[in-house]
């Protein structure tokens, strides 16, 4: 067992040491080991701890319980990541409240050269689902890793488009790994899994409380170069995330809507006050981040051709005749199954052979 990662487990449980506490004993001690180890006087008189801090770690008597803790990480596959680590997302170790642990299952890198958080209201309108799968498909060929907070609406939107175009994504939460909220999200929560994960610093049996979303909020804030609010009221989860990514000196940008409009009252706010730029379009939007296109190997595909499936086959000849070919033409010309026609364009995508386009328009890669 990592008797520092004991400790420092330990120290997130101690009454009245939140994560900026934490990180200012560490910091001064050396250590989370040694934060136990030091006498109370000494703890006391170090800056933002006073002795009331300082009776607490020494009467803390709960090293069993984070003896379980690792023991249940350890069974399912719970990365315990401390702030000390060498993997902890950097992003966040730059906020003055960074957790001082994170408890993470997936496989996706929280260092990921671009990472997006995208937030929004739990009941969305048509236009806040569109704008955000259009906004997702868009951000594919960035290659990037999409935050959200897997909550209903924007969040779960976020998360099934980021699945869906093969994009990695992580979802915060606001308790332990020990369940999923809301219930109905456990399906999705599984597939991000298989190409991404969920995150968060609280321990198992950890409820989600009222108190623990705005944690959450500053996570996923933190973690990210960008926070994108889609819709939104004035109050919220979501203008809060918005609040805390000005706060660190993050990129903020709000999808505008109509005057009229409830749901875009909060984004319209933030624009109007100066906290978030205006949402156009990604090219807006990777050029204010300094981000480059990944783009496909110019020979990747004509070496492959001889290699395609039937229904593949089908596919790059009517790319070839037409060029820029919209999925219900596809379908049309190729005489082909639906599950067929995605089948095949997503194993051409693969390789790229084909790339996807705005709109579900296809063409040959170049």
């Amino acid at each position: 067992m990592d008797t520092d990662i004991l400790y420092q487990l330990a120290l997130t449980q101690v009454t009245h040491i939140g994560p900026v506490q934490a990180r200012l004993l560490i910091e001064h001690c050396g250590s989370a080991a040694a934060v136990f180890k030091a006498k109370k006087k000494e703890l006391g008189m170090i800056e933002g701890i006073g002795e009331a801090r300082a009776r607490s770690i020494k009467a803390f008597d709960g090293f069993d319980e984070a003896e379980q803790e690792v023991a249940f990480c350890k069974k399912h596959h719970i990365d315990i990541v401390s702030i000390t680590a060498t993997h902890y997302p950097q992003r966040l170790l730059h906020c003055y409240d960074a957790p001082t642990l994170l408890f993470y299952r997936g496989n996706a890198d929280l260092n990921n050269p671009k990472i997006v958080s995208i937030v929004g209201t739990r009941s969305h309108t048509a236009y806040g689902k569109q704008v955000t799968e259009q906004l997702i498909s868009d951000l594919q060929s960035y290659h990037p890793l999409v935050v959200s907070g897997l909550a209903i609406g924007i969040d779960a939107i976020a998360h099934r488009s980021a699945i869906e175009h093969l994009i990695p994504t992580v979802g915060v939460l606001a308790h332990g790994l020990d369940t999923i909220y809301p219930s109905q999200h456990k399906a999705l929560a599984k597939e991000m899994l298989l190409n991404g994960g969920l995150l968060t610093e609280h321990p198992r049996k950890t409820k989600p409380d009222k108190h623990n979303f705005p944690r959450r909020n500053r996570v996923v804030a933190g973690i990210s170069d960008v926070t994108i609010v889609v819709e939104t009221d004035t109050k919220g989860g979501s203008m809060i995330t918005a609040e805390l990514a000005c706060n660190y000196n993050r990129e903020v940008f709000a999808v505008p809507g109509k005057t009229t409009d409830v749901k875009s009252s909060g984004c319209l706010q933030l624009i109007q006050q100066n906290k978030a730029a205006l949402f156009t379009n990604i090219a807006q939007l990777a050029e204010a981040l300094g981000w480059e296109k990944k783009t496909a190997k110019p020979s990747a595909a004509k070496p492959m051709l001889t290699h395609l499936t039937e229904e593949e086959q089908i596919i790059t000849a009517i790319l070839q005749e037409l060029g820029t070919v919209g999925i219900d033409r596809l379908y049309l010309q190729s005489g082909l199954s639906s599950s067929s026609v995605a089948a095949a364009i997503l194993n051409l995508e693969m390789n790229h052979i084909i790339t996807s386009l705005p709109g579900k328009t296809y063409r040959l890669a170049e």
